[in-house]
């Protein structure tokens, strides 16, 4: 016979008494109580904004969809229903402080997951916060007789009403649309101003009777009175870009056209927008062009014409009309399609994607004690 090893010996010799031993404990009764098994319970989790950041133009965009045609939302809160029987329970979102209360039923059927997007309505002061804040989601859900079974509240952060995120390569530029504010009271007053330069003293925008040589004439006309209302009223370049927060790269400060004309002041991007809300003013259809590093506005020619009427507005200050209309066409033309993206603001409304709402300087209601309140409601 062939020997054992006598680690192998020594081990048999350990372990054949404990054997030993657990076969005659398995004639003993066990005093110990019977393990109960572990009841599941359905799983939630919740994210917001984009990498924990809120940006205005995107929660103003979701909130004027319905839950039914939200791709994406401003909170999202996944469920998940491991157990043998249907879930329905009450969801409750809100920033507190900053949004309105949203509430969805959930209805899930065992062992099924579904994801819930949020999108509360935000109050005025939403939109006139300058600054990246700290801001709390609260996620609140009951069942449907109003028992608690879930709360949480998530760390967000406010982004500026200005800030844009361009995503990657530009994958969200048609949201620049939300900066076109044609109604907005400065962009009222240019006009009034502009018509003054005007034969006749009058705007029309485009003229159904006109042909489009004509059409294409006062078009150019109109846009001369604009741009020398706009030199009137003293706006210059100044770049003031710079935002703070996540996605440097991919995100800047573009000011709205109030503000611009508040303060006599636009960057390229900030004077696209500001021209292009005078032309939807009149009703006309204008385009904004990026190229990289910068920008331009243009405006449809004529109804249907595939020409358009380019215009740089960063000179507005320290040049002329022609100046600016002979620059920007030689820097659009510049540039291949492929590198240049142009977002027409007809299109990006067709889109859903409509002006940023005017803040009014309102501030939140106190919700300390609501949720104080609440907090109580799931105390254990």
């Amino acid at each position: 016979m062939r020997a054992f090893p006598f680690a192998l010996l020594a081990l048999a010799a350990f372990a054949l008494p404990a054997l030993a031993e657990s076969a005659a404990d398995v004639s003993k009764p066990d005093p110990r109580p019977p393990l109960t098994e572990r009841r599941q319970e359905p799983i939630y989790s919740v994210t917001a904004g984009i990498d924990g950041e809120i940006y205005p133009v995107f929660a103003n965009y979701a909130s004027l969809r319905t839950g039914a045609d939200r791709k994406w939302g401003t909170v999202a809160v996944v469920v998940n229903n491991p157990t043998s029987e249907s879930l329905r329970a009450r969801i409750a979102v809100q920033i507190e402080g900053w949004s309105d209360q949203e509430i969805q039923l959930a209805q899930l059927e065992p062992n099924t997951s579904r994801t819930y997007l949020f999108a509360p309505t935000f109050l005025p002061r939403f939109y006139s916060n300058h600054e990246l804040i700290a801001a709390t989601t609260l996620v609140s859900v009951t069942d449907i007789a109003g028992h608690p079974l879930y709360l949480q509240t998530v760390p967000v952060k406010i982004r500026s009403a200005e800030d844009m995120f361009w995503g990657s390569k530009f994958q969200y530029a048609p949201f620049i649309a939300s900066w076109v504010t044609p109604h907005d009271e400065r962009v009222e007053e240019i006009l009034r101003q502009a018509k003054e330069f005007m034969p006749g003293r009058r705007l029309p925008g485009y003229e159904p009777e006109k042909d489009a040589a004509g059409q294409e004439q006062m078009t150019y006309t109109e846009a001369r009175a604009i741009y020398k209302a706009l030199q009137e009223a003293g706006v210059s370049y100044v770049k003031s870009s710079m935002t703070l927060g996540g996605h440097q790269d991919a995100s800047e400060r573009v000011r709205m056209p109030g503000q611009s004309l508040r303060d006599a002041s636009a960057n390229c991007i900030d004077g696209v927008v500001m021209y292009a809300a005078l032309f939807e003013n009149l009703g006309m259809e204008p385009v904004v062009v990026l190229v990289p590093g910068h920008a331009y506005v243009g405006v449809r020619e004529s109804p249907k014409s595939a020409k358009y009427l380019y215009i740089e507005t960063a000179i507005t200050g320290r040049a002329s009309f022609e100046e600016s209309i002979a620059s920007a066409t030689r820097g659009v033309a510049s540039y291949k399609p492929a590198d240049s993206i142009r977002i027409s603001v007809t299109e990006a409304r067709s889109m859903g994607v409509y002006p940023m709402p005017s803040p009014t300087g309102q501030s939140a209601p106190d919700t300390k004690e609501a949720s104080a309140s609440l907090q109580r409601g799931f105390a254990r």
